[in-house]
């Protein structure tokens, strides 16, 4: 980790990273195989407070700071993208509670997150990702209720999800304005979890399609007022963008990790392939890539921890380390050769996982519509 961390964050990361290196990689290879979520070794993770580090103390999490958050999300990230992004996912969730919810919506959130649960982020239809405008999702008020009902896709975690982050259209003339977001549990009748997506990569998480028919949530679930879902999702967005970016580095640097080491004891032509130049300025060109990467998270992170303004910059570090990823283990591959393709060595899957990255949160043409906007503004 190329930046200074305290003496806290230090420990933080060796527990992380031992978590992950002694209870998670040995099993996390069957998981993919069978595309199965790990329910125990994620129980496992929720003993030592994985489940937790962003959930204020005041309502039973630990809040490590986003700056300890990012140290943990690398750390996830060079094991298994999948097993990162279910944690990622429920956090996400969490994140418009945080930023609009009041204290009893918090505790809720909380409470059923530390119970040992998981949670979803209900943003994308089969017709609006990138364009929220589009979402079809409405929420009807009856009295000291709003119906929902409509269908999300590609909701991480979505079949084992305690509670969602809904947004749903309270008024749809107005569209992306007339955007609300809601807390909704998974008990409430009428909730249906679709079929499970058969994915390339990310084959340790979860993701379905979410439907809601005619599901009843009292008034005091929703967030914020009426039409501030869409400021509200955008806002999580820019906090999760980065730890997003973080996730994508530590999955790059084990790529390049796995690189050097097979770079090293290789021998063609009498000696290692590391000692020709070829090989080396590859090399060299995937680790400036990383640490340019994990810089640019960094940096946002410290903007976020601040409190200044960092959309551009989360933008920025999203796209530029999911780029990277799949440049880094495309590269990885191409330096163990043929033994790179082959499931028994680790490149072919960090490839598999990191091509989705480019897409999810925001697809990195996004990303630079949001650049660009910040430029131009």
């Amino acid at each position: 980790m190329d930046y200074i961390l305290t003496d806290q964050q230090q420990e933080i990361r060796k527990l992380v990273r031992s978590f992950m290196e002694k209870k998670v990689k040995p099993y996390i290879n069957e998981y993919e195989r069978n595309s199965e979520f790990p329910v125990a070794l994620h129980k496992e993770a929720f003993e030592i407070g994985l489940h937790g580090f962003e959930i204020p103390r005041e309502f039973g999490g630990t809040n490590v700071g986003y700056k300890t958050s990012a140290v943990i999300y690398e750390e996830l990230g060079k094991i298994d993208a999948g097993f990162a992004l279910t944690i990622c996912a429920t956090n996400l969730a969490l994140k418009p509670v945080l930023i609009s919810g009041t204290q009893a919506q918090k505790a809720l959130f909380s409470r059923l997150i530390l119970e040992g649960g998981y949670a979803s982020f209900g943003l994308t239809e089969p017709n609006a990702g990138s364009d929220a405008a589009s979402i079809s999702t409405v929420a009807v008020r009856d009295g000291d209720e709003y119906v929902l009902n409509g269908s999300k896709c590609f909701i991480t975690n979505g079949a084992y999800a305690n509670v969602y982050t809904i947004l749903a259209l309270t008024d749809p003339s107005k569209g992306a304005r007339g955007l609300t977001a809601f807390i909704v549990e998974r008990d409430r009748t009428g909730i249906s979890v679709g079929k499970e997506e058969d994915k390339m990569g990310i084959r340790t998480s979860n993701t379905v399609e979410v439907v809601l028919q005619d599901v009843c949530v009292p008034v005091e679930n929703r967030l914020g007022e009426e039409g501030q879902g869409f400021k509200i999702a955008m806002k999580t967005l820019d906090i999760s963008r980065p730890f997003v970016g973080n996730i994508a580095v530590g999955m790059a640097q084990r790529a390049l990790d796995e690189a050097v080491a097979y770079a090293k004891q290789r021998v063609t032509f009498g000696q290692p392939i590391a000692n020709y130049q070829a090989i080396q300025f590859m090399l060299a060109d995937m680790a400036i890539k990383v640490d340019t990467a994990r810089q640019m998270c960094v940096h946002a992170v410290d903007l976020l921890e601040a409190g200044l303004p960092m959309s551009k910059e989360a933008a920025i570090a999203k796209c530029y380390s999911t780029d990277i990823l799949v440049d880094v283990a495309s590269d990885a591959i191409q330096v163990l050769g043929g033994y790179g393709y082959m499931k028994e060595y680790p490149v072919e899957k960090i490839l598999r996982d990191s091509k989705i990255f480019q897409i999810f949160e925001g697809t990195n043409q996004i990303q630079r519509m949001v650049v660009s906007g910040a430029l131009l503004k």
